[in-house]
C-alpha cells in the first residue's frame, strides 16, 4: 500500500520577494522605468526635461526636471510602495487626472536598481541629495548617514537610476542590446515629446553632445512631429477635432492623407489628462484606422496616426493594468465608431487630389551640352537646380584660395563665382598642423625659481615642487610617456583615465557661460577661431593672420587670462589633473608669499600676525576641501597641503613661481559666501595663475663669486643655459598651447577690440593682401 504524498504547507512570501516580483511586472525594461519618471515630473508641471542614457538605460539613467520638487521631509517615503501626492482615498480614482496615482513607479525602480534623488522646491534655500535601495534610504558612501544632505541644485529633481536588473539577471541577461533598449528609449520619449508641445524634451548619450531628441517649449504638435518624424509626414497631415457631447469626449487628431505610407502603422494614443493624455495602446482602435486605410493605401502599406482622446473620467477605468498601458472605458464600440466615422469623413474630402513624384533620369544631366530641349516644367526646373548645382561644386586644390573676407559677418557658406583674383587669394589653411606639432614636446616649466622671499630657514630645506600631469582620478593607472624636468631629474607623467564627462547645469555656471556669450565679439572670435600662427615676436607680442589680413596680438596677459577663464567656466567639475610629485604645505607657500610681501611694502602695525593670517587661510582651504576637488581638481588634504591643481590644457604648466600668491589670494580675493559669486572668483584667480608669464631671468647681481672668479663665470653659464631652456619651453607653449586653444570656443570680449581705452590696442592689424598689391603694382 503505497503512502500519500506530503500536502506542502503554504507559507508568506518574504516581503523583499515580494516587492521584487512587484517591481518585475511593472518595470519590464528601461523604457517602461523611463516612461514611469517622464510621467512623475510631467505631473510635477515641468517646462523642461532632460534625459541621459548609458547603455541603453541598463548601466544609467537620469531624468532631470524644472518641476516643483519634492519636500524634505518626504524624501524618507518617497520610494516606499503606496505613497502618492494624487490619490487619498479609492473614490478618487474615478476622477483621477494625473499620470501617476499608485506610488509604486520609484518604489519598483529601487527595488531593482541603484537610485539617487536630488531634489530642491522653490521655497528651499538648498538641494537635498539622497540614495535608495529596495524602497529605503542608504548611506551615499559607506560610514555615512542615511539622512539627505544638502548640496547645490537648481529648483526641479533629478533622478539618477543606475545598474538596472542588477539584482534580477535572468531579466538582465534578456536584454543583451543596449541599441535596441536605446531605440525603445527614443521611442517613449518621442511620443511625449510630440503629445505634451508645451514642454522641451531632451535625450541623448552620455558622453554624446548632440542630442537624439531635442524640442522646445514653443514648439507645436505639427512642429514636434516634423522635427521627429520629418518632413514627408508632417507635410502631408490632416488635423481632426470634434466634440462629442452625447458621449462625453472630445478628441483632437493629426492623420497621413493618401500621399503618404510607411511599411510599418505609426500610432500615437493618448486618453485622458486635463493638461496632457497619458500614452496607452489599444487594439481595437488600431484595427480600426488600419480598416479606413486598407482601401487608400497600397497594399502592405500604413499611416501615421496621432489621437488624443479626452474622455470623462469617470467612464474610464484607469487601474486595469500594472503599467497603466492599458485603459477600459464605456461604450467604447459607439466611441470607437464615432472616431472612425470623423477620420473617414476628414480623408475624404481631403483626397480629391493626389500628388505623384517621378524620378529623373540622370543621365539626361550628365552631358548638360547634349541635353535634348525639356518641355515639361518640373523637368525643366529639375534640370537647372542639378546644374546648379553642379557648377557650384569647388576643386578642393582651388578651394583653399576662396575668398572668404565676409566670414565675419555671415556664417552662409561663400559661392564660387569663378577665378578669384590674386590680390585676394587666401594662400594658407588655419586647419593645417606644422612639423613642430609631431615633434618631440619641448620641457616644460615645473619648477619656481627661488626668490629672495623663499629663503626662509623653514623654506630651504623643502625643494620646489615637481609635477605630474594626468586627466583622471585617483584610480587612474600611470603610463604613457616620461618627461624630464628643466631644473630637476623629476618626471611628468601622462595620466588616462576612462571618466566620464558631467553636464553641470547649476544656474549660476550656467549664467557666467551666458555673461560671456553676451559680451562676446563675434568679428574678433572668428579671428581667433580661423586663425594662422605666424610667430612669437617677443614675451608679449604674436604674429598671427586670418585670411589676407596680417594681425599683431598681445597674448601675455588680458588674451590667455581670458582663455582661462573661459576653460574654467566650460570644463567646470571635468579637469584633469596636475598632481604635485611631492605634497606642497600650504601655510609655508602663503607665508612665502607673505614674506615677499613684507619685503616690498612693509607690514602695518594694525595687521594680523602672518603666522595666523596663513593658518587661517589653510584652514578655510581645507574646509571647503570636498567643493574644490568636485568642481576645480584641485586636492587639499586634511593637513593643510596641496596635492593638485587643474589640467585646463593638456601639457600646459603655469608658471609655479606664482603658487604662493595663488594659495594666498585663494583667501583674500574669492568671494566664498555666494555660489555665483565664489564660482566667478574662484575662475578668475585661477586663470590669473595660469596666464603665460614668460620666465623670470635671475639678475646679474645676484650672482655669488670666488677670489679666481671660476665660479662666477660656472653659475651665470648655468643660469644663461637654464633660461634659454625656460624661454623655449615658454614659446613652444604659446604656439603649440595658447594660441590652438584660442580656436576652439573662444569668446573674444568686446573690451579687448575697443578701438581706445583699457582693452586698446590689443589686436592691431598690420598689413593686407590687396592693400600691399596697390603699394607693389605702384612700385
Amino acid at each position: 500500500m503505497t503512502e500519500p504524498a506530503t500536502v506542502p504547507s503554504i507559507r508568506r512570501l518574504d516581503q523583499t520577494v515580494v516587492n521584487r516580483i512587484a517591481a518585475g511586472e511593472i518595470i519590464h525594461r528601461p523604457a517602461n522605468a523611463l516612461k514611469e519618471l517622464i510621467e512623475n515630473s510631467i505631473d510635477a508641471g515641468s517646462t523642461n526635461i532632460q534625459i541621459l542614457i548609458k547603455d541603453g538605460g541598463l548601466k544609467l539613467l537620469q531624468i532631470q526636471d524644472n518641476g516643483c520638487g519634492i519636500r524634505r521631509e518626504d524624501m524618507e517615503i518617497v520610494c516606499e510602495r503606496f505613497t502618492t501626492s494624487k490619490l487619498k482615498s479609492f473614490d478618487d480614482l474615478g476622477s483621477i487626472a494625473t499620470y501617476g496615482f499608485r506610488g509604486e513607479a520609484l518604489a519598483s525602480i529601487s527595488h531593482v536598481a541603484h537610485v539617487t534623488i536630488t531634489t530642491k522646491t522653490v521655497d528651499s534655500q538648498c538641494a537635498f541629495r539622497a540614495s535608495y535601495s529596495d524602497g529605503k534610504l542608504v548611506p551615499q558612501k559607506p560610514g555615512m548617514s542615511n539622512e539627505p544632505k544638502p548640496t547645490a541644485g537648481n529648483k526641479g529633481t533629478q533622478i539618477t537610476v543606475e545598474d538596472l536588473f542588477y539584482n534580477v539577471p535572468s531579466r538582465r541577461k534578456a536584454l543583451k542590446n543596449p541599441s535596441d533598449e536605446y531605440s525603445r528609449i527614443l521611442d517613449v520619449v518621442t511620443r511625449y515629446a510630440i503629445h505634451n508641445s508645451g514642454i522641451s524634451f531632451s535625450c541623448k548619450k552620455q558622453g554624446v553632445n548632440m542630442a537624439d531628441v531635442n524640442t522646445a517649449t514653443n514648439n507645436s504638435i505639427t512642429d514636434n512631429i516634423r522635427l521627429l518624424y520629418g518632413s514627408a509626414v508632417a507635410s502631408e497631415l490632416i488635423s481632426v477635432e470634434r466634440d462629442f457631447e452625447e458621449l462625453e469626449f472630445k478628441m483632437k487628431a493629426h492623420v497621413s492623407n493618401a500621399n503618404y505610407h510607411v511599411k510599418k502603422l505609426t500610432m500615437l494614443l493618448f486618453i485622458n489628462r486635463k493638461d496632457g493624455n497619458r500614452a496607452v495602446e489599444s487594439s481595437m482602435l488600431k484595427k480600426m484606422v488600419e480598416n479606413i486605410y486598407i482601401t487608400l493605401l497600397p497594399k502592405g502599406s500604413h499611416p501615421f496616426v496621432y489621437l488624443s482622446l479626452e474622455i470623462n473620467p469617470q467612464n474610464v477605468d484607469v487601474n486595469v493594468h500594472p503599467t497603466k498601458r492599458e485603459v477600459h472605458f464605456l461604450n467604447e464600440d459607439k466611441l470607437i465608431e464615432a472616431i472612425a466615422d470623423t477620420i473617414q469623413e476628414k480623408l475624404a474630402g481631403a483626397n480629391d487630389s493626389r500628388a505623384f513624384y517621378t524620378q529623373v533620369c540622370m543621365a539626361m544631366i550628365a552631358n548638360h551640352k547634349n541635353t535634348p530641349k525639356v518641355t515639361s516644367l518640373y523637368y525643366r526646373l529639375y534640370y537647372l537646380e542639378q546644374l546648379k548645382l553642379r557648377r557650384s561644386v569647388v576643386s578642393p586644390r582651388r578651394s583653399a584660395y576662396i575668398d572668404r573676407s565676409d566670414s565675419l559677418t555671415s556664417n552662409i557658406a561663400p559661392k564660387s563665382t569663378g577665378k578669384v583674383s590674386e590680390n585676394k587669394f587666401v594662400r594658407t589653411d588655419s586647419k593645417l598642423r606644422t612639423l613642430d606639432n609631431f615633434l618631440h614636446t619641448p620641457s616644460i616649466i615645473s619648477k619656481p625659481t627661488q626668490t629672495a622671499a623663499e629663503k626662509r630657514p623653514e623654506y630651504e630645506a623643502a625643494d620646489p615642487p615637481d609635477v605630474v600631469m594626468g586627466d583622471a582620478g585617483d584610480d587612474a593607472t600611470e603610463t604613457v610617456t616620461e618627461e624630464t624636468s628643466v631644473k630637476s631629474a623629476s618626471t611628468s607623467t601622462h595620466i588616462s583615465s576612462d571618466r566620464e564627462r558631467v553636464d553641470v547645469r547649476l544656474n549660476s555656471l550656467l549664467d557666467l557661460r551666458k555673461e560671456v556669450k553676451k559680451n562676446e565679439h563675434k568679428g574678433l572670435s572668428d579671428i581667433f577661431a580661423d586663425h594662422t600662427f605666424v610667430g612669437v615676436v617677443d614675451d608679449a607680442l604674436a604674429l598671427i593672420q586670418h585670411q589676407t589680413k596680417l594681425y599683431l596680438v598681445n597674448y601675455s596677459a588680458l588674451y590667455s587670462e581670458e582663455l582661462f577663464y573661459q576653460l574654467v567656466l566650460r570644463e567646470f567639475s571635468n579637469f584633469g589633473y596636475i598632481n604635485m610629485a611631492s605634497s606642497i604645505p600650504i601655510k609655508d607657500f602663503i607665508m612665502v608669499a607673505l614674506d615677499e610681501e613684507e619685503a616690498q611694502n612693509g607690514w602695518p602695525d594694525n595687521m594680523k600676525p602672518k603666522d595666523e593670517i596663513a593658518q587661517s587661510i589653510t584652514n578655510l582651504l581645507i574646509d571647503r576641501s570636498e567643493m574644490l576637488l568636485e568642481y576645480f581638481s584641485i586636492r587639499v588634504s586634511e593637513t593643510g597641503e596641496l596635492l593638485s591643481v587643474p589640467m585646463l590644457i593638456k601639457n600646459y604648466v603655469p608658471t609655479l613661481d606664482k603658487l604662493p600668491l595663488f594659495l594666498l589670494r585663494l583667501g583674500t580675493e574669492v568671494d566664498w559666501d555666494g555660489e555665483k559669486e565664489c564660482f566667478e572668483t574662484l575662475a578668475k584667480e585661477l586663470a590669473l595663475f595660469y596666464c603665460a608669464e614668460p620666465p623670470l631671468q635671475e639678475p646679474a647681481e645676484d650672482i655669488r663669486t670666488d677670489p679666481q672668479g671660476d665660479q662666477e663665470m660656472t653659475e651665470s653659464n648655468t643660469l644663461d643655459s637654464t633660461y634659454e631652456k625656460d624661454h623655449k619651453a615658454y614659446v613652444w607653449q604659446v604656439e603649440h598651447l595658447i594660441f590652438p586653444a584660442l580656436k576652439f570656443q573662444f569668446a573674444a570680449p568686446k573690451s579687448l577690440a575697443a578701438s581706445s581705452g583699457p582693452g586698446s590696442g590689443h589686436v592691431v592689424q598690420l598689413a593686407n593682401l590687396p592693400d600691399l598689391y596697390k603699394i607693389f603694382e605702384r612700385c
